[in-house]
């Protein structure tokens, strides 16, 4: 049995802990919050034992395997290390931090002291990119792909009230691409590996936070666009484009369906059966590796490379963290 507790108590935690109910081999016990009041009522809700509100002391609890990060961006390096120096295994959220320059600080933790550590990628795990991968073959040379995440926030609407909640909060390490564009980047290293060059643009609100983004990715012989937004929505299908067909995405983040328009035969379609709640898969994937006592290389090198490339991005857009200083 692993016994977990969770850092954040916002609407993203209350989706994972759906999940992991549907997972025998996790017992939710502990819930983290600043808040005694904050805590104990989401504690509450979900059946969990005990609240914290000091990080130390939930680093050191005997009773606790492992630990959910869903903090703001800014915080995953910090907890993430503290857990993981204290043998806790950690699922990160995504983006898994900050910077790579922090990236490697959790990866050492993780190593030095036999802990798993996983981003919380969703897309990464479901069936759905599986079938993507699985199928690219059938498109010939792959010459173009067009991956996009555009969702207007609802948070962006208290902005324009006035109100800047932490979404949209570069001091966070928060913004479009950290957000939202990530959602981009790491399924397409995950199955094209790390771009040659890249070439980026941004739009920017008066705070300085970026509101949308696309980055061009260029590899030997292909071309991947790349475009996210958190104050407009957007058609959802994303395109892998090949020689011999094109194959239509319906929605990056948790894919259901794929069509292949062939050039010289009749459309394919292929329906992926799984669960409504494709967390499931980012949780079942964290406790094989927990029972296994065994890190994900691939995993751990793709986030990596996330990393580095958003890295790069920012560096061209010139979004600087304060992370970005504290990590130097």
């Amino acid at each position: 049995m692993i016994r977990f507790a969770t850092i954040g108590t916002n609407f993203i935690v209350d989706l994972f802990l759906e999940a992991a109910k549907q997972d025998k081999r996790l017992t939710y016990a502990a819930a983290y919050s600043r808040s005694e009041s904050t805590g104990r009522k989401f504690a509450e809700k979900h059946g969990a034992e005990k609240v914290y509100t000091n990080l130390t002391e939930l680093a050191e609890a005997k009773d606790i395997d492992a630990v959910y990060i869903a903090s703001p961006n800014y915080a995953h390096c910090e907890q993430a290390v503290l857990m993981l120096e204290h043998k806790k295994h950690v699922l990160c959220e995504k983006p898994i931090c900050s910077n790579h320059a922090e990236f490697m600080k959790m990866e050492k933790a993780a190593r030095e002291n036999h802990a798993v550590l996983l981003e919380a990628m969703r897309p990464a795990y479901d069936p759905g990119i599986k079938a993507v991968k699985e199928n690219l073959d059938k498109l010939g040379k792959i010459r173009r792909v067009t991956f996009r995440f555009c969702q207007y926030s609802s948070r962006y609407d208290k902005f324009k009230a006035g109100k800047i909640e932490n979404a949209f909060k570069p001091e966070l390490s928060n913004g479009a691409l950290m957000d939202i564009g990530v959602y981009c980047v790491h399924p397409l290293i995950l199955l094209f590996g790390r771009p040659e060059r890249i070439c980026a643009d941004a739009v920017f609100l008066e705070n300085g936070v970026d509101a949308e983004g696309t980055i061009l990715a260029g590899y030997q012989g292909m071309l991947a666009e790349l475009s996210y937004s958190k104050v407009t929505d957007g058609m959802p299908e994303c395109e892998i484009q090949g020689e011999d067909g094109i194959m239509i995405i319906d929605r990056l983040v948790d894919p259901k369906v794929l069509r292949i328009l062939y050039r010289k035969k009749e459309e394919e379609r292929i329906c992926i059966a799984k669960s409504e709640n494709n967390m499931i898969y980012e949780i079942e994937r964290w406790c094989d590796l927990i029972e296994a006592k065994t890190p994900d290389e691939s995993a751990l090198c793709v986030s990596g490379i996330e990393m580095e490339i958003m890295d790069a991005v920012r560096k061209q857009l010139h979004i600087v963290f304060p992370s970005d200083e504290k990590s130097r």
